[in-house]
C-alpha cells in the first residue's frame, strides 16, 4: 500500500511539473515587428504572456466541432494593439506550416481570438491546440465565410507581420 501511494503521489508531482514547464514554454512566436529604428524584432509568448496581454471567453458552433464550444483567449486586436500594429497582413502558421493571410483589418474588439482554452481546458495539437484562431461565427453572419472560415486556423504557433 505504501509503495501505491509514493507512485500516486510521484506522478501527481510529475504532473504538476509538466505544467509548470508548459506555462513557461513559447508557444506563440511573433516575427517581423517593425521597430522606431527601421529594423524588425521577434516577440515570444508562453501562456503566461498571452493571458497577462488580457484574455476573452465567448460561447460559439464551429464548423469541426458538435454543438456549442467555450474559447478563451486572448483578442487579436489586444495582440495587435500590445505590439503596436497599424497595419498590414499577419501570416499566421500552424505546427505543420499551413499557413493563412490575416488582414490587420480584422483584428476588430468583437473579433477572432488566439484560442488557448477550449472548454476550460488546453487544447493538445490532436485537438486543434495549442492556439486555434477561433471568431464569433455565431454572432454575426459576417463570421460565417469561407474567407473567415479559411483563416481560422488550429495548431498556430507562430504569426509574421508583413506589409
Amino acid at each position: 500500500m505504501r509503495n501505491l501511494l509514493q507512485g500516486v503521489m510521484a506522478l501527481t508531482l510529475l504532473f504538476f511539473t509538466a505544467i509548470s514547464a508548459m506555462a513557461n514554454e513559447t508557444i506563440l512566436t511573433v516575427s517581423g515587428i517593425p521597430t522606431d529604428s527601421g529594423a524588425l524584432r521577434v516577440q515570444e509568448y508562453d501562456l503566461a504572456q498571452l493571458r497577462d496581454i488580457g484574455e476573452v471567453s465567448f460561447t460559439t458552433t464551429t464548423p469541426w466541432t458538435e454543438g456549442e464550444q467555450t474559447f478563451t483567449g486572448v483578442p487579436l486586436s489586444k495582440l495587435v494593439a500590445s505590439l503596436n500594429l497599424q497595419s498590414g497582413v499577419l501570416m499566421a502558421t500552424a505546427v505543420n506550416d499551413y499557413a493563412v493571410e490575416i488582414p490587420m483589418s480584422d483584428a476588430l474588439q468583437d473579433g477572432p481570438i488566439i484560442a488557448f482554452l477550449r472548454n476550460d481546458k488546453q487544447m493538445s495539437v490532436r485537438e486543434k491546440g495549442p492556439l486555434w484562431i477561433v471568431y464569433p461565427y455565431d454572432s454575426d453572419a459576417k463570421f460565417r465565410t469561407e474567407i473567415v472560415y479559411s483563416q481560422s486556423i488550429w495548431q498556430l504557433d507562430r504569426i509574421m507581420v508583413s506589409d
